[in-house]
């Protein structure tokens, strides 16, 4: 959990969001047990009003930096500004099997 909670640490430091979760997803995938390698986060922020999903994909990923270069194989982003998570009703998309080599479909 030292991933999980620093990524979540310096999201909440850096976009101040309205709200942010970070889920481990390495559990479902080829990956030893207890692995903090595959992350989705979901984060609503007014730090996104005006970009686009490219340039905000970008800063989270300038913000998590360290982790992407270390032990964080896949990250997987949900971005939106407080408006856009009310109109999803909150919403969050699925993330897709894992279709690496060593699980069994």
């Amino acid at each position: 959990m030292i991933v999980q909670k620093s990524i979540k640490e310096k999201l909440q430091g850096q976009l101040d969001p309205s709200y942010c979760q970070v889920l481990n997803e390495s559990h479902m995938h080829s990956v030893p047990a207890n692995s903090e390698t595959h992350f989705k986060v979901i984060v609503v922020s007014e730090s996104f009003a005006g970009k686009s999903r490219v340039a905000r994909h970008q800063l989270i990923n300038g913000i998590l930096a360290g982790e992407i270069a270390g032990p964080v194989h896949a990250l997987s982003i949900q971005a939106h500004t407080d408006d856009e998570w009310q109109k999803r009703a909150g919403a969050v998309l699925d993330s897709p099997d894992c279709m690496g080599a060593n699980k069994s479909h």
